[in-house]
């Protein structure tokens, strides 16, 4: 059943032109093709990116946290109690009077002391403010570094500003040094961030800040998987991008990802640091980014090209095509839902101050 699978998953009539084979994708005379297995590169690359992770958020975010105000809460633990850690983990976190009477029989001891056990217990589950401006602060630093780099990667290459050009010589277009790095670092980011969600904050609209932040907190177990959706299909869609070779299009679409996030970012670092001010303006920006990046670049330039261009190059589209435009489309979907809800923040924000 594998070897049918994979033979179907590697059909040519799924990925190229007709006449074109995977023998032709052989490096030769100057050509550069990017492979399947280089992919798994990304693992290790995904772990260095985790040490780098934990020696800025340690070393980096912690003295600015400090420096912006923002101190870091201890929270008493409870005391080591089998019985209720069983409880809490297995059935409530919340027992109603009558399930605490009956554990504080069960543990011989008060109510009261099963009521601050648990509520205790509960405090240790939440992420205190210096954690969460770590995580910010590291999504931060990796988002602007992917925009300063892949504004420095595209800025000279001619299809940055005739978009046109990402389809000429298609398939047999050699891999800059540029775009392999690209694909690596993104590929490996969303490998690390998939690697770490059981650990990672878990939002929720309770305690957020501002009320406008709060469609950005949905509860803990929808962001966990919402979470677990997002980096899966980034990955398989930068994954699936760099085995048909559409790496032109797919550095152009990371671009235009990564420059609206790192101002969101910002803004969670300095609400955490209740500069509200600062938190808003940075707000702002990000929503001028994100509308002028996602709802009117990502359709009108990305979508253009990958639905209408590809048809003056060829009479017959591979399966490829409409599968790769079916997740793009779903993609401008998102854009537009999340569209929704940043200016249903912006007119909260401008009308109810």
């Amino acid at each position: 059943i594998l070897k049918t699978l994979n033979r179907w998953f590697w059909w040519e009539n799924i990925w190229m032109p007709i006449n074109c084979t995977w023998a032709d994708f052989v490096d030769r005379d100057g050509l550069v093709f990017p492979k399947a297995h280089e992919l798994c590169a990304t693992i290790p690359y995904a772990l260095v990116l985790l040490i780098i992770r934990f020696l800025s958020e340690r070393y980096v975010a912690i003295p600015l946290a400090k420096a912006l105000g923002i101190k870091n809460v201890r929270r008493v633990k409870p005391q080591p109690n089998p019985v209720l850690e069983s409880y809490f983990r297995e059935c409530s976190r919340h027992p109603s009077q009558s399930e605490i009477q009956g554990l504080a029989k069960k543990c011989n001891c008060t109510v009261r002391l099963v009521e601050k056990w648990f509520r205790r217990r509960r405090n240790m589950e939440i992420p205190t403010v210096l954690r969460k401006f770590q995580e910010a602060f590291w999504r931060f630093s990796f988002y602007l570094t992917s925009s300063i780099v892949g504004f420095i990667f595209l800025y000279d290459k001619p299809w940055f500003y005739d978009i046109w050009l990402t389809w000429v010589g298609y398939p047999f277009q050699t891999m800059l040094p540029s775009q392999y790095w690209y694909y690596m670092l993104e590929i490996s980011f969303y490998w690390s961030l998939l690697f770490t969600l059981g650990i990672d904050n878990k939002r929720k609209a309770s305690g957020a800040g501002p009320a406008w932040l709060y469609p950005f907190f949905p509860s803990p177990c929808q962001d966990f998987m919402a979470h677990v959706v997002h980096h899966l299909a980034a990955i398989g869609l930068m994954s699936c991008s760099w085995c048909g070779n559409y790496l032109r299009i797919g550095t152009l679409v990371i671009f235009v990802h990564d420059t609206a996030d790192f101002w969101l970012e910002a803004a969670k670092m300095f609400n955490y640091a209740h500069w509200e001010k600062t938190c808003n303006i940075l707000f702002i920006i990000f929503s001028i980014t994100f509308f002028i990046t996602r709802i009117i670049l990502f359709p009108f330039w990305i979508l253009r090209a990958t639905l209408y261009q590809p048809t003056f190059y060829s009479t017959t589209p591979v399966i490829a095509y409409f599968l790769f435009n079916g997740m793009l489309l779903v993609l401008q979907g998102l854009h537009l839902y999340w569209g929704y809800l940043v200016f249903k923040i912006l007119k909260r924000f401008v009308f109810l101050k």
